[in-house]
């Protein structure tokens, strides 16, 4: 791998606090990215909005303002994140499918990849730019059009089960499983329009846990403990 794509969820971002951030949490993971950065890698950066806002779960606002609200909470994240990235000696710089005054730069593949060349994590916020995509499907478009290697989905919880864990105990986590696997089973990886274009795009995804220690160099270093979804 070279290119990496990491999917940190907004409830990860939170810690134990379950809404906003835990800076404690986030500074574990920018000293684990800085590793990688140090070895080489391109990281490129998505985070999810959940530990500000879940635009589905409102039934009093119109979807569209609601899925555009979401969407300024992954901005949010993103530039916070990123400050915390730069506290620890890594240059970064936040890309959004809209404007955003100042704040962030528009995202394009050529611009990009001239950040990555230049040893920048690259944050991508602001989902699609558009209504009714996840930032999972976000997660997915972004890597397949930066030729991502792979997609880390540093979650809540360490891989993927057949069944809820919170509500089944006996729940089943697999090691691996195919895209097409989860796809039939909807396993809820990512949502099905992610996960349809990750298995159009033969785009592997590995899920683990984030708040296990140093689990993000774990899973690039070869010592990974959570799901594998193939392709």
């Amino acid at each position: 791998m070279r290119r990496i794509l990491l999917k940190l969820s907004g409830e990860a971002l939170a810690g134990s606090k379950r809404t906003g951030f835990d800076e404690e949490t986030v500074k574990n993971v920018a000293l684990q990215v800085k590793q990688l950065v140090d070895d080489g890698y391109e990281i490129g950066i998505v985070t999810g909005g959940g530990n500000f806002w879940r635009g589905r779960s409102s039934e009093n606002i119109d979807r569209t303002k609601a899925d555009q609200i979401g969407m300024l909470a992954t901005v949010m994240n993103c530039l916070y994140v990123s400050e915390i990235f730069r506290s620890v000696g890594m240059m970064t710089n936040v890309l959004t499918p809209f404007a955003c005054g100042s704040f962030t730069k528009l995202f394009s593949k050529d611009r990009a990849n001239k950040y990555f060349a230049k040893g920048m994590v690259v944050f991508f916020a602001g989902g699609t730019g558009h209504p009714y995509f996840s930032t999972d499907t976000g997660v997915v478009l972004r890597a397949v059009e930066v030729d991502a290697d792979v997609i880390l989905l540093a979650k809540s919880i360490d891989g993927v089960y057949d069944a809820d864990p919170a509500k089944v105990p006996c729940a089943k986590k697999y090691d691996e499983v195919s895209i097409d696997e989860v796809i039939a089973k909807n396993l809820q990886v990512v949502d099905m329009t992610a996960s349809i274009l990750a298995r159009e795009n033969k785009m592997p995804m590995w899920v683990f846990g984030l708040n296990e220690e140093n689990s993000i160099v774990n899973a690039v270093k070869g010592k990974f403990t959570g799901t594998k979804v193939t392709v």
